[in-house]
């Protein structure tokens, strides 16, 4: 039996996620604001901190990305290459250094729900659009000065998130908030229900290589969030201060993290 993750067969073509490296192109748009430094604290577990510095940033984040593994199989099946997520990414400190951290996060597919469990990002089912940008025709704006986007989000048929930019000028960067290693947790709670231990508990890190950047551009930015019975990020990440916008195209590569501490039961 072979497969990088369940359901696993002899071809191995079954598996929902295939083996690593994942390749990645795609387009983000980035709302970077401020929320009360009690709310990111709210969603951080007890080993790690605030970040020392703005430690209240936050960075909602829409993305359609195109994906693929070794051989680009999958591209010529683009219901396996493409999706769309929007994501929340805080800040926070371990042992003193800085990471950015996913803390919500939503996309249009089963395989990045996969991926999503494997490395540590909450990921869950959403629906996710977002302004295409395009080169030709009166149907798509280009990326200028006075370009305007927007995107959206929602879950279960609830309105969550909906996001707007005029692009203004290019910039030096794309934010800072997403902008170190990713610090998360791998978990599994124990199947046992007489057990409060988790069968798999780590911390992990890890970020893309092989990057290929597009030139990144700021932009006018708003950002409405909204909560529903069954997601909260209106509440658990409020906007109290829009810092800025930015755009940009991006290509990475992600094969593998490293283990920084590990918890898990033998149970």
């Amino acid at each position: 039996m072979s497969g990088f993750l369940p359901p696993f067969s002899p071809s191995g073509r079954s598996a929902l996620v295939p083996n690593m490296p994942w390749f990645y192109s795609g387009t983000l748009l980035t709302v970077e604001y401020r929320t009360d430094p009690a709310n990111v604290r709210a969603l951080l577990p007890p080993e790690l901190d605030l970040a020392p510095e703005d430690p209240g940033a936050v960075a909602f984040i829409w993305a359609d990305w195109q994906s693929c593994s070794t051989g680009g199989t999958e591209l010529l099946d683009p219901a396996r290459s493409q999706y769309l997520e929007a994501f929340a990414v805080i800040r926070c400190a371990y042992q003193g250094i800085t990471y950015s951290r996913c803390a919500l996060i939503w996309v249009t597919t089963d395989f990045a729900i996969g991926r999503g469990i494997f490395q540590g990002y909450p990921k869950k089912l959403g629906s996710i659009h977002m302004t295409r940008v395009m080169n030709h025709g009166k149907a798509a704006p280009r990326v200028e000065a006075g370009a305007t986007l927007g995107a959206s989000l929602a879950a279960y048929d609830h309105r969550l998130a909906t996001g707007r930019w005029t692009l203004t000028e290019p910039s030096d960067t794309n934010g800072f908030v997403n902008a170190h290693p990713m610090l998360h947790h791998r978990v599994m709670p124990s199947l046992d229900p007489n057990e409060q231990s988790q069968s798999l508990w780590q911390l992990v890190t890890m970020g893309g290589i092989d990057a290929d950047l597009g030139q990144p551009w700021k932009a006018e930015a708003t950002l409405a969030l909204h909560d529903s019975p069954w997601d909260e990020p209106a509440t658990l990440l409020p906007v109290d201060e829009v810092i800025s916008g930015y755009y940009r195209e991006v290509g990475v590569t992600f094969n593998g993290g490293r283990l920084v501490e590990d918890r898990s039961s033998a149970v």
